[in-house]
């Protein structure tokens, strides 16, 4: 594949129709699973990556730095859990699972990796590794090698099966820059980004600043008067097999939160929240954005464990779409943290596409969280109410 071809002068995103060359080419394979699956895997702006059959029970997270995974997990090894028939991985403890994709890169391309959303709705804390890397997530230029990701479930045990996707793939040139400083207001406008609840655009000079686009949380009932504004996981010990779409009640996993009196709600060190956005997002089809720290001074917690959003998203093919809530996967950190109605959380960072995707975030692929406002992940039967 020749990646210098048609690229823009800022890098960018690859979209869905050269992350397909990419795997004609052999530069993304498959190694000791079944063979690639383009209609499935692959996305507007990413393809879905899939576990291969055995995890790794190991006594703590690492990172290789200079070493191969398969060496420095050796010491750290405890014992092995067969993921043909399905695996129990139990909550807490720290999985590595082999990935059955394999990357050959061209030089010129780099890849970073994000939970689906799914995994991150459901308190999965995922992240892949790679071979002599000193860092999560981020895959090098030229990368050459095997795929790893490690699974750590935080709130409830789960049951995995060999081929399943919970994390994605996105892939970059090496010199992409995020849309930021004056573009970014001027695509803010153009694109009309953001929309309130009434339909309106969200025509605020504040909200899109230097490199990301402001947003905050909603604690007014999302969907409507009396429904909850949130949730908070209860540690429930039952067994959520992963492969059973609405299969859970919700109650049995989730206490509801319902709108605070005060205006203010006081969320507690380590407990896991599900929030939706105050704003409705929208991902014009010349863009992909990542959900990312709005400031790491503006508060102990976390906000984006899947935090990756395809091309189409709260759009449409042709813009025809007000918005889509972001739904917030929030863990607050050493104190109770208090927040109130529209306070700032997060940020989306976009980033051009080299080209516009053929196929986009929606109905149309069978996108799960194309019309959403606050929802829970697909496993559950309530709290799953659309747009």
């Amino acid at each position: 594949m020749k990646t210098t071809e048609n690229r823009p002068p800022k890098g960018g995103v690859l979209p869905a129709a050269q992350i397909g060359e990419l795997t004609g080419h052999g530069a993304i394979r498959s190694i000791g699973g079944p063979s690639l699956d383009p209609a499935a895997q692959i996305q507007p702006a990413s393809l879905d990556l899939r576990l291969g059959n055995v995890a790794y029970r190991l006594q703590s997270s690492f990172l290789p730095q200079q070493y191969t995974v398969q060496e420095r997990m050796k010491d750290l090894f405890m014992y092995e859990v067969d993921l043909d028939k399905g695996g129990i991985l139990e909550r807490e403890a720290v999985y590595l699972i082999p990935l059955v994709e394999w990357l050959r890169l061209p030089r010129d391309i780099k890849g970073k990796t994000n939970p689906k959303s799914s995994t991150g709705r459901l308190d999965i804390f995922t992240r892949v590794i790679t071979d002599c890397s000193n860092r999560f997530e981020d895959i090098a230029p030229g990368y050459a090698g095997h795929l790893y990701l490690e699974v750590v479930p935080r709130s409830f045990t789960v049951k995995v099966r060999t081929g399943m996707r919970l994390n994605q793939l996105r892939l970059f040139y090496v010199d992409t820059e995020p849309i930021q400083g004056e573009e970014l207001r001027e695509r803010y406008q153009k694109d009309q980004m953001l929309y309130t609840d009434d339909g309106e655009f969200f025509d605020s000079e504040l909200a899109a600043r230097f490199d990301g686009v402001l947003m905050g949380v909603d604690l007014t009932a999302p969907n409507g008067e009396g429904s909850p504004i949130g949730y908070r996981a209860r540690k429930n010990s039952q067994v959520i097999d992963l492969d059973r779409v609405g299969a859970y009640d919700a109650d049995d996993f989730w206490d509801p939160i319902m709108p605070p009196k005060t205006g203010r709600l006081i969320l507690e060190p380590e407990e896991f929240y599900i929030f939706a956005s105050k704003e409705r997002i929208r991902v014009p089809l010349s863009c992909a954005a990542e959900m990312v720290e709005f400031d790491a001074g503006s508060g102990e917690l976390r906000t984006h464990y899947a935090g990756f959003f395809d091309p189409g998203f709260g759009y449409g093919r042709a813009g025809e779409i007000k918005g889509t809530k972001a739904v917030l996967e929030v863990r607050p950190h050493d104190v109770p943290f208090a927040i109130e109605d529209g306070q700032i959380l997060f940020k989306m960072k976009y980033e051009r596409m080299v080209a516009e995707p053929s196929i986009w975030y929606g109905a149309e692929i069978g996108s799960n969280y194309y019309n959403q406002t606050l929802r829970l992940a697909k496993q559950f039967t309530s709290g799953q109410q659309p747009a």
